[in-house]
């Protein structure tokens, strides 16, 4: 299938590695553009180069760019930076590293709900509200959410409460900005193999148990790959999904319970 990407531009936040440098990754391989920005314009630069090898013939269609999610300026900066390089701005997928786990729910202190407030549920919602300004029919515009969305994940209270925010307000946004033929959508990783979720894993003591315990509960028994994930992004991301809209959609081997 032509999913209809050559020569798009994408702007991918928190694509210097995990879930956003997947999605990047088939972008690329699909013929699009990408800015990946990171918290380091090293990292940015350096994700930029491995993608532009990985991807065959991507080479000059990467950018790396350094952003920080929660500053005011951002947006607008990595929009212009898009512009500037390529020449267009056809859609935006944020992805937002997962706030600090393994804390309990009244443990957690007020800076702690601010800075990540700040960072995945603001700082999103800017970044879509200036891709919003700026794009025409056709345009996208991604969240990486998470399972929390649907049902709270042990250990995960930050996230557990802010996700939820974020799928309504996409589903909000969905709903405005659908008579301009832009449309808004949220992924629902579950358990993919990437860094964070090692991490996450390694709480209990013994990763190796979790992991075995974890896959034992998902009906395809086995965690997802980043590319796995990316694939399906890049084509929720493409013109091949032009009427897909509204929808939080799972990427997680089955394991929400829900319909």
């Amino acid at each position: 299938m032509d999913l209809g990407l050559s020569e798009r531009v994408y702007v991918i936040t928190g694509g210097t590695r995990g879930l956003g440098f997947a999605t990047a990754a088939q972008l690329l391989a699909e013929g699009a553009r990408v800015v990946v920005t990171g918290r380091s314009q090293k990292s940015a630069e350096e994700a930029a180069a491995r993608l532009g090898v990985e991807a065959s013939g991507a080479e000059g269609r990467a950018l790396g760019v350094e952003a920080d999610n929660t500053d005011p300026e951002t947006p607008a900066r990595v929009i212009a930076a898009a512009r500037e390089r390529f020449g267009r701005f056809d859609g935006l997928l944020v992805s937002v590293g997962g706030p600090p786990a393994g804390i309990a729910a009244d443990e957690l202190t007020d800076e702690q709900w601010r800075s990540a407030f700040d960072s995945v549920f603001l700082g999103a919602v800017r970044l879509a509200r200036a891709a919003a300004g700026e794009l025409g029919e056709g345009g996208v515009i991604g969240f990486v959410l998470s399972g929390s969305v649907h049902e709270p994940i042990p250990g995960l209270t930050l996230s557990n409460g802010l996700r939820p925010g974020l799928a309504g307000f996409a589903k909000t946004l969905a709903n405005e900005l659908g008579p301009r033929g832009i449309r808004v959508l949220g992924l629902m990783p579950g358990r993919i193999g990437t860094e964070r979720l090692q991490y996450l894993d390694s709480l209990s003591g013994d990763g190796d148990a979790a992991r075995e315990r974890n896959e034992a509960a998902i009906p395809l028994r086995r965690y997802g790959t980043p590319e796995e994930f990316g694939r399906t992004a890049a084509f929720v991301l493409s013109p091949a999904a032009s009427y897909l809209s509204g929808i939080m959609l799972p990427v997680d081997g089955g394991a929400l319970h829900g319909f």
